[in-house]
């Protein structure tokens, strides 16, 4: 749409703000509108509309424009109603449902074609013989190789409806091979990783709560507990939330019998309360949360009843302040309204939303501003202000008003960047040399992580190798002043990247954590 539309955007947006709610109810249960006043209403805004087609000095795209409408009217009510396209729809209820239609591999774009990093175990692409390290240059007759293929088009191409065909050539040590894979269900995995710190305390990694996650986590506890795991490190930085109950299930594992975990409470919605519902299975585990300024909404639903039950220590930063529910409506195009109807409470009694106006665009740059004004590095006491004091049953006061504060503060950890070093994030050098090491080095001859971190050294022809291949495949020059300001961070991050190609996320976070503070105070803490 022409830019010069924009202008349009808030005389819509005035008069939806006079319908409200009301419409989104009205469409979603699918209904036609009995009041004279509400078909009005709705009247107008079609009118409105038909004389911006017909009259605006510019050609206007009515179905962007309606929906852009929607969307900033959502926002000016509150920053996390949203509206939702259907064709949006399916990629956003992945996540949710903790699974897609697909082939079942892990990819990555090496010299400019798609190459298989790991195929998943029972996969479609594994029952119809897709191996590690095979090229696929072409999808449903269409070529793929060399044509400036991104991410985005090569999930475009291979995911789809469960039961569907996609037909693909591989090459294989120069061989071009014709195969046809009948898409299936490909799960998406939330427990990033798990693994023991020590000899009885274990970890693991949490990236987010689909419908699958509860199950996720207890078959981790479950392993880990039988390698002699006593206490338990749950990281949820960067987990910006999911499904509400899983993240209650979760807690039910951890929580006394008939401890309270979160309340919820809305104009339209009666209060809630809901309750640890069974013994737990980690009852005698002391516990450490891990959290971060990206933790958000179900990750503080967690945090927040560790940490007003007195039951673990919370650890990081201070988290997103997510403190409201939204509750899906689907519209009858097959659109959502994933709209606001409660906000929850700790069981203190605290909401942890973050304060917000209609701006929205001001709501997102929080993050960045909590960088700028120093919080990262430090508490920031003007948030500890007594109308937003609680206190635990023991006695511990904790606060509203704005996300988890953690117990433990411990600083962001920029020790070791340098402009060389994002340049070679940002270009995703890492990844594709490790794919390219792993390609001509046997990393099956380790049989476990711990073992290859024991032996595996990043050697000075390794690091020369890398630099020449950031030059050659990046024009990336290696800059000696920086690698050495770097090299810690640049070391770390090749010896992850290649352990991610034996152990998927498994190996990356068990390189990367022994050199994460968070994991240290942890560690300290239960000890």
């Amino acid at each position: 749409m022409n830019n010069s539309n924009k202008a349009i955007y808030p005389l819509i947006g005035s008069l939806l703000i006079a319908i409200g709610l009301l419409l989104g109810v009205s469409l979603g249960k699918g209904k036609t509108s009995g009041s004279s006043i509400e078909g009005k209403y709705e009247q107008k805004l079609t009118d409105i509309i038909q004389v911006l087609d017909r009259e605006y000095v510019d050609s206007i795209d009515k179905k962007e424009l309606f929906e852009k409408t929607i969307t900033d009217l959502l926002h000016g009510l509150d920053p996390h109603s949203n509206y939702i396209a259907a064709e949006d729809l399916a990629a956003l209820s992945e996540g949710i449902q903790g699974k897609f239609g697909g082939v079942g591999i892990r990819f990555t774009i090496y010299d400019d074609t798609l190459s298989v990093v790991n195929v998943i175990d029972q996969s479609p692409a594994y029952r119809t013989g897709v191996q590690k390290f095979d090229q696929i240059i072409n999808v449903d007759g269409e070529d793929i190789a060399n044509v400036g293929l991104s991410n985005e088009h090569v999930r475009e191409l291979l995911k789809g409806e469960e039961g569907t065909p996609v037909k693909v050539t591989l090459l294989r040590k120069g061989q071009k091979i014709e195969k046809e894979i009948i898409r299936g269900a490909v799960p998406i995995e939330s427990v990033m990783a798990s693994y023991m710190l020590t000899d009885d305390i274990g970890y693991i990694r949490l990236s987010q709560f689909s419908m699958q996650s509860a199950n996720e986590f207890l078959t981790a506890a479950v392993k880990l507990k039988s390698q002699g795991m006593k206490d338990l490190v749950l990281d949820l930085r960067f987990n910006g939330g999911g499904v509400l109950g899983s993240a209650v299930a979760i807690l039910d594992a951890i929580l006394d019998k008939g401890t309270p975990i979160v309340s919820t409470k809305g104009k339209n919605s009666p209060e809630q309360t809901l309750f640890a519902e069974n013994d737990p299975f980690l009852g005698d585990a002391n516990i450490a949360v891990l959290i971060n300024s990206s933790s958000a909404s179900a990750s503080e639903i967690v945090a927040g009843a560790i940490q007003d039950n007195d039951r673990g220590t919370i650890i990081g930063r201070r988290s997103f302040g997510k403190g409201l529910v939204q509750q899906d409506i689907q519209l009858k195009d097959g659109s959502n309204l994933r709209l606001t109807v409660s906000r929850y409470y700790t069981p203190t009694g605290r909401s942890i939303q973050k304060p917000y106006t209609e701006d929205y665009d001001e709501y997102l740059m929080d993050e960045i501003n909590r960088y700028e004004n120093g919080e990262l590095y430090e508490v920031d006491s003007s948030l500890l202000v007594d109308s937003l004091k609680y206190t635990t049953p023991k006695g511990k006061v904790v606060y509203g008003g704005g996300g988890i504060m953690p117990d433990v503060f411990v600083p962001l950890d920029t020790a070791g960047n340098s402009t060389f070093f994002r340049r070679l994030q940002y270009a995703n050098v890492f990844n594709e040399f490790s794919y390219h090491y792993a390609r001509f080095h046997n990393l099956n001859k380790f049989n476990t992580v711990q073992e290859f971190d024991h032996e595996f050294k990043v050697t000075e022809k390794l690091l020369k190798d890398f630099f020449e291949y950031a030059e050659e495949k990046h024009d990336i020059t290696y800059n000696e002043k920086e690698f050495n300001q770097s090299s810690q961070r640049i070391k770390t991050s090749i010896k992850a990247e290649i352990a991610r190609q034996r152990w998927l996320e498994l190996g990356a976070y068990y390189i990367f954590n022994q050199n994460e503070e968070e994991i240290k105070e942890a560690i300290e803490v239960l000890q």
